[in-house]
């Protein structure tokens, strides 16, 4: 046999070092969510994820969320939209990390191939050693939720990204250089040799296996967890609760199908700028009040608990992403100290005129001292519902501002600084609105006809919302039927001043196809902005409208006044 005959040499080109950094990558993500449960360490394809998030122009982004909402999460109608939107987001740091692993496949074989590298090993670990270096950087920039040891954790993303340049270098050179086994017959030589389909395959197997055991693993172990968490209830007397409502007694009852008046604490929407939210330690967590005051302090969280009475207020709380008629927007019973009395006990200084709010996952806003003077309402909250805030929804603080959008009020607050001046805050560097007060809105939640109900021989359909004004309150809702005149709807005593208004209108019963449209008034009579615009910058305006077809005939469900 001669010299060449030892060896069967094939040369892959980018569309096999793309296939193959897809294999290699895939088992390594599932490793590293593996790791991420069992030890802490970071998983890279959120922080990438994360980082993107924060250093792409608002424009991108908001064209981003935009895309996400009104092509994919509304049309597809996957579900209540902060909870899809947040797996989305998972998905998406996932896919641009096994994007960067196909990548680096593609042109690390097309790097080998067109400059003949024999020390494939070398280069290919230095490729990745280059990567870990990039990924070490964002993830320590922008990773709070890692519980390891700083130095574990960038060992740890350098040894993943060296795995996969050497993987990637190791399958390259099995590829191109196979030893075949002397063999008696060109039969046998076929036989004995391993074809690359027959290697990518073999690989693809293994590949496939661990991504799945490592990915499965760290989700039974994720949801062990959460079963085992226990759910500790606030040592707070708190009087309303949702099983005594304040208003339960009130005259008008919500139509069927209408949006729960108080909204369960796991429905309650939420938005952050973080694939996960940070993980706080409650006994070790201090509050860090500093800049223009007497004396720099820092307050525990039982401090703030047990030296203020506590005050407890329903709130409805929206996003300034909602739109007419979306689901970010919720209501709950929020626990905590008056801001402003606190403004006295840390003796925040007379040319002092803001407070700069700092989160843990480094959001930031600006909240105008005079403003905190002038409305007892604004809070630091650290209970929803009478139970500690949840870690998803800012534990172990965050404050209420009535009558603005949720992007003004900080949660998983680490750090006060009272300063003589006011910035932009994260969203508002970003375009969005520097004040951020809520748009009055309506919404038809239900046009309720199969629980049609007769009354005085009339058969009445119920169509019942929501009208939300911030803290404006809600003076009168109306609707109109097919381009009808307006008629005035019935409203439910609220929760309180700073919760959205129930509302009801009984139509008598009449069939055909039918459009309803609503509007509403605010406390002082003004009416709510009836011309469209989009979410930003400033929030959504405009009517909210429904079409249904009502049948021929209807069943009463009942003959009594609901």
């Amino acid at each position: 046999m001669s010299e060449e005959a030892k060896y069967y040499t094939k040369q892959p080109g980018i569309l096999t070092g793309a296939l193959v950094g897809g294999m290699v990558t895939a088992p390594l993500i599932a490793l590293m969510y593996l790791a991420d449960i069992l030890v802490g360490l970071p998983f890279i394809p959120f922080d990438v994820f994360d980082w993107l998030a924060r250093n792409l122009p608002g424009d991108v982004i908001r064209f981003g969320i935009n895309l996400m909402i009104d092509y994919v999460i509304t049309p597809l109608e996957l579900g209540e939209t902060s909870s899809v939107a947040k797996t989305l987001e998972h998905i998406q740091g996932i896919g641009i990390v096994f994007g960067i692993g196909v990548i680096t496949g593609a042109v690390m074989y097309k790097l080998f191939t067109l400059f003949q590298i024999r020390q494939v090993y070398v280069v290919g670990g230095g490729i990745g050693l280059l990567i870990g270096v990039m990924m070490a950087a964002i993830s320590q920039s922008v990773n709070f939720t890692a519980t390891a040891d700083p130095t574990l954790q960038v060992l740890w993303i350098l040894f993943v990204f060296i795995v996969l340049g050497g993987s990637l270098s190791w399958i390259y050179s099995d590829l191109t250089t196979v030893h075949p086994t002397p063999a008696k017959t060109e039969e046998d030589q076929r036989l004995q040799l391993i074809n690359r389909r027959q290697f990518l395959v073999r690989i693809g197997g293994a590949t496939a296996t661990i991504t799945v055991m490592g990915a499965g693993l760290g989700t039974i172990i994720r949801e062990q967890e959460e079963q085992d968490a226990p759910v500790q209830r606030s040592t707070l007397t708190v009087a309303d609760l949702p099983a005594d409502l304040p208003n339960m007694s009130a005259d008008v009852t919500p139509a069927p199908g209408t949006r729960p008046e108080y909204t369960p604490l796991d429905d309650h929407y939420r938005i952050d700028i973080s694939s996960r939210p940070p993980v706080i330690d409650g006994e070790s967590y201090r509050l860090r009040v500093y800049g223009l005051v007497e004396q720099e302090r820092e307050i525990s969280l039982r401090e703030l608990q047990e030296n203020y009475e506590p005050v407890n207020r329903y709130v409805t709380m929206s996003c300034i992403s909602n739109r007419i008629g979306g689901d970010l927007i919720s209501t709950t019973l929020w626990t905590g100290v008056p801001l402003h009395l606190l403004l006295d006990d840390w003796q925040v200084k007379p040319e002092a005129t803001y407070l700069k709010i700092t989160s843990a996952d480094s959001f930031d806003e600006y909240v105008s001292i005079d403003l905190i003077r002038q409305d007892p309402r604004i809070m630091l909250t650290y209970a929803w519902d009478g139970v500690p805030l949840k870690q998803k929804h800012g534990f172990p603080l965050r404050i209420h501002i009535p009558d603005h959008y949720g992007m003004k009020q900080p949660k998983w607050i680490t750090d006060i600084e009272a300063v003589d001046y006011w910035d932009e805050g994260y969203w508002v560097r970003r375009r969005w609105s520097a004040s951020a007060r809520v748009k009055t809105t309506s919404v038809i939640d239900t046009v309720a006809v199969d629980h049609a109900f007769e009354r005085d021989g009339q058969v009445y359909i119920p169509i019942g919302g929501i009208a939300y004004s911030g803290a404006k309150g809600i003076s009168k809702v109306e609707i109109r039927i097919n381009s009808g005149d307006w008629q005035e709807a019935m409203l439910r005593e609220p929760l309180s001043d700073t919760t959205w208004v129930i509302w009801r209108y009984d139509m008598p019963f009449e069939p055909g196809d039918m459009s309803f449209e609503v509007r509403t008034y605010e406390g002082d009579g003004t009416p709510q902005i009836e011309s469209p615009a989009g979410t930003f910058p400033d929030g959504a305006t405009g009517i909210h409208s429904v079409r249904t077809r009502i049948p021929q005939t209807i069943t009463p469900e009942s003959t009594d006044t609901p």
